[in-house]
């Protein structure tokens, strides 16, 4: 008779075992997707980055930088519009 209930017993162990490592899986899988639903609630009350406008800047220099190659400002309009844009005006 104990022959027979070892394997009985070990297919109650693995059943057992895998049944749990699924519920925790599980668990765990329902925690994630609620910790990126809260990351994602955050971050849509976050204010614009800061390092927007410092992209836009960069951009408007090369901008007048490409006006002053083509001939279209001089060097003095450059520098003018260089400082205003520098200085946030």
């Amino acid at each position: 008779m104990p022959l027979v209930r070892r394997p009985l017993a070990r297919a109650a162990i693995v059943g057992g075992g895998a049944y749990a490592a699924g519920k925790r899986r599980a668990a765990t899988e329902q925690r994630d997707a609620e910790e990126q639903a809260r990351l994602g609630a955050f971050e849509q009350q976050q204010p614009p980055a800061a390092g927007a406008p410092q992209r836009d800047v960069v951009a408007k220099l090369k901008e007048l930088q490409e006006l002053q190659a083509s001939g279209a400002l001089t060097p003095e309009q450059f520098e003018a519009a260089k400082q205003q844009l520098l200085q946030g005006q």
